[in-house]
């Protein structure tokens, strides 16, 4: 965009004003292109991966988890939060664009720890900044091929999953239908069908 100059805020200080696992609440004191100063709140987290794991025999591996936030079980896909362990250091894991070999660390380590499975292979698919007006979350999807059960699964404390395998037509049916609400998951098959099939 060539005006992207006269629409930028301009950061005049930070502070986080709540912690909790997993994110912030952060605050910046910003100034509008018309000079006029105000607070804005967002949320903070740590990059995310997301895995799109399919089987030798074509069909997805899913989960079904219990969320808080909308009070019902939700299918979705392994999904998680990349880890210092999974970058060269704590600083690496916070670049939200990331290095693809920790990034596919990650994606190979949250796929084994909810569902116990291994993939013989991982694609970038893309990245997505899902809900930028008002937090700095960036996803970053893969495609896992050749998936089978051989880990161990390693769930959080906060973790209730259930794994399953479904057919890759009727889990897209479910994008379609409103059988699958997960947005990340969703921009995964999506992405997929787009550019894969």
């Amino acid at each position: 965009m060539d005006d992207s100059a006269d629409l930028s805020w301009e950061t005049l200080a930070t502070d986080i004003d709540y912690r909790c696992p997993g994110f912030d609440v952060r605050r910046d004191e910003v100034r509008f292109p018309d000079s006029e100063t105000d607070g804005f709140h967002y949320v903070d987290e740590p990059p995310a991966v997301v895995v799109l794991p399919f089987t030798p025999d074509g069909d997805v591996v899913v989960i079904d988890e219990w969320r808080q936030a909308v009070g019902r079980v939700n299918r979705g896909l392994p999904a998680g939060t990349v880890e210092p362990e999974d970058a060269g250091g704590p600083e690496d894991a916070e670049d939200p664009d990331g290095d693809a070999a920790d990034l596919e660390a990650a994606a190979a380590r949250e796929l084994a720890e909810e569902t116990g499975y291994e993939a013989a292979a991982f694609e970038r698919l893309t990245t997505v900044e899902p809900t930028n007006g008002m937090a700095n979350a960036v996803h970053h999807h893969f495609l896992a091929t050749g998936c089978e059960p051989t880990a161990d699964r390693d769930l959080d404390h906060n973790e209730s999953i259930a794994v399953e395998t479904v057919p890759y037509d009727d889990l897209l049916e479910a994008v379609v239908d409103d059988g699958l609400r997960d947005g990340r998951a969703v921009t995964a098959v999506l992405w997929y069908e787009l550019t894969r099939r």
